[in-house]
């Protein structure tokens, strides 16, 4: 099952430890009463220097709708606001699956910074990114002969941090951002036109893309 999250990392005063583990009580039976509350873990304090302690904890609903819900409730502000003389600062994270940080979109709440487009998006657009880079790789290496008298283990280690650093640093953060109407966090309403027309150009690149590579095959090799 994959949970909708949020990692949030107080900062408290060692003096007031106590106060806060009263405070984030109430926050965790407060959060218990949103619909699509699954759990939420909570960590030993971590001391630190200048006389304070580190806090985390992590709060799981079953859907990015019901996180959303929690994070935007009227309740939770308010209880936010009367923890800012209980913890000197804190800072959170929100995450549904592994992909977010290439689509981390910020809509007025930094509370949703992590949260994602939907998981067939995703996979759709890291494929975009990906195909291109693999086979323009695949036709590189071959015709200047790198990497051909490796074992497989070890080209496929060199192919994949090659393949990986592109994707992260140079194709997918391009993508991310020309598809920004369509790869909205999965808590915003998308209409099914604006779902359509970004699956369309997605998946006519792609064949686009297949197309021009099996014609560039022929006149490569």
């Amino acid at each position: 099952m994959f949970y909708s999250s949020l990692v949030t990392e107080h900062i408290v005063p060692k003096e007031n430890e106590l106060i806060f583990k009263q405070w984030q009580g109430e926050l965790v039976e407060l959060a218990q009463g949103y619909a699509g509350f699954l759990r939420c873990d909570l960590s030993e304090p971590l001391p630190c220097r200048d006389r304070v302690i580190k806090c985390y904890n992590i709060i799981h609903f079953d859907s990015p709708m019901h996180l959303s819900q929690w994070i935007e409730s009227g309740e939770r502000q308010r209880l936010l606001a009367s923890g800012q003389d209980v913890f000197s600062a804190y800072r959170f994270k929100s995450f549904t699956t592994g992909l977010e940080g290439w689509f981390s979109l910020q809509f007025g709440n930094s509370e949703y910074a992590g949260l994602g487009p939907p998981r067939w998006k995703q996979i759709l657009a890291v494929v975009l990114g990906l195909y291109p880079i693999v086979m323009l790789q695949s036709f590189l290496f071959t015709k200047l002969g790198i990497m051909q008298s490796w074992s497989l283990a070890n080209s496929m280690l060199v192919n994949n941090l090659v393949t990986s650093t592109i994707l992260s640093i140079v194709v997918m953060p391009v993508i991310a951002q020309k598809l920004r109407f369509w790869l909205k966090p999965a808590y915003l309403p998308t209409s099914v036109k604006t779902n359509l027309i970004g699956g369309a150009i997605v998946l006519g690149l792609l064949i686009n893309l297949m197309i021009g590579f099996n014609i560039a095959s022929f006149f490569w090799f």
